[in-house]
């Protein structure tokens, strides 16, 4: 985008050399003849006016007058100029503006301190955009900024978007802002894997000003998301990653692209959208309870092996996400044993009833590429390495979280 300096310019030339022609048929050499009309009367070499009425009014009246020559003048130019339309202000415009004491000219520097937030819209022109700098205050005049973007060797392309300017901006100043990216106004909303729908719209809130209650409203259509039929939230779908959104961005689109980043990554993980249900499901639960990296495909063959079996899954994750705690995943044995919890997987077998965190890509790796492994049990016993055993029975299972407790009981401070 930028500002022309095609036809309307090259019409105002021609105009003004075919004034000139005429003018220099019918006046002295050297005239200019928007200055002769704007000042009145012009007197011949020998001091006579030109006109016969005009030497009939000096010869006759003697007496002194204002004149009012160039008050008349300029109203006739002026009327001209709005028969002629634009290309009569192209070619007379300048010097209207300077002798009126009309030329706004332009500041200097790069501006007076005044943070200003200017929104570029796509399709914006160079002109468009003059206009609303000046109605902002940020440059003098729109002539200013035009002739500093018709004054560049390349044209300009101006990426839409909201900028952080100054006020009172030289035009130039003003133009090379507006093509620095870096001056671009936005602000980093930071997700992380594990974090609950709930964590996500309070990180949001802080960092961009979007009420949390605002994005709950939108957050309980999931499905003008493009989320499954069977999602009742956005809950498993804003998918952890550091994100930068412009100054001003609306709910909506903060939401739907955090959602589109999770339906890639499903996409790339070969996940099919009649799939994505259960693979974010287990996902999810896979992030909640695994801890070392290599730890998430085991973790997530120990769930598939239980489901296999109609066993149920007994995760304190999804427990503690039942009751609202999901900062936690230590629960005691009434919250085990509450089979009104949706999401107690002690009570209720098969897959949890809907996802418990939003995972990452690891955990919806392993989700969809489960280590091979008889396990139906593990327990992270050393929760300072985050070693965990993984067991194929009960047994084993039962000495492994024996080791858990010893571990625990020389290690208070994790009590």
């Amino acid at each position: 985008m930028g500002v022309s300096r095609g036809r309307q310019w090259n019409e105002g030339t021609r105009i003004l050399s075919d004034q000139n022609r005429s003018d220099d048929q019918h006046a002295h050499a050297g005239a200019d003849p928007f200055s002769e009309l704007l000042a009145g009367e012009t007197l011949n070499s020998d001091g006579t006016p030109t006109s016969r009425r005009a030497r009939r009014r000096a010869e006759s009246d003697a007496k002194p007058r204002r004149r009012r020559g160039p008050i008349i003048a300029i109203v006739v130019v002026l009327a001209l100029l709005v028969a002629g339309g634009g290309i009569g202000w192209v070619a007379f415009g300048d010097r209207i503006q300077s002798v009126l004491g009309l030329d706004a000219g332009d500041f200097e520097g790069a501006g007076n301190g005044t943070e200003v937030l200017f929104t570029v819209v796509d399709g914006d022109t160079g002109t468009q955009i003059g206009e609303r700098l000046t109605e902002e205050g940020v440059v003098k005049s729109v002539k200013a900024f035009v002739s500093a973007v018709t004054g560049r060797a390349e044209e300009p392309v101006f990426q839409p978007g909201t900028f952080k300017l100054q006020a009172e901006m030289s035009a130039d100043s003003a133009l090379d802002a507006l093509l620095d990216p870096a001056n671009l106004a936005h602000s980093t909303v930071l997700v992380r894997e594990g974090e609950t729908q709930a964590d996500a719209f309070s990180v949001i809130e802080s960092s961009l000003g979007i009420p949390a209650t605002e994005l709950e409203a939108l957050a309980a259509d999931p499905q003008s998301f493009g989320l499954p039929a069977e999602a009742t939230s956005l809950e498993g779908f804003l998918f952890p990653a550091t994100y930068d959104f412009e100054d001003g961005v609306d709910a909506r689109t903060v939401l739907q692209t955090m959602v589109d980043r999770a339906m890639q990554s499903l996409d790339e993980h070969g996940v099919a959208p009649e799939s994505r249900w259960d693979v974010v499901r287990l996902a999810s639960l896979i992030q909640k309870e695994a801890g070392l990296r290599e730890d998430y495909y085991k973790v997530s063959r120990v769930f598939l092996n239980r489901l296999a079996i109609d066993m149920p899954l007994q995760s304190d994750a999804t427990v503690a996400y039942g009751t609202g705690n999901t900062h936690r995943v230590e629960t005691t044995d009434a919250e085990r044993a509450d089979a009104s919890n949706p999401f107690n997987t002690y009570v209720h077998t098969g897959m949890v009833a809907g996802p418990i965190s939003n995972p990452g890509d690891l955990a919806i790796d392993a989700a969809v590429n489960p280590a091979d492994g008889q396990w139906l049990y593990f327990v992270t016993w050393n929760l300072e390495t985050g070693e965990t055993i993984f067991s194929n029975t009960y047994e084993e299972h039962l000495a492994a979280v024996a080791k858990w407790q010893q571990w625990m009981a020389e290690h208070p401070e994790y009590g």
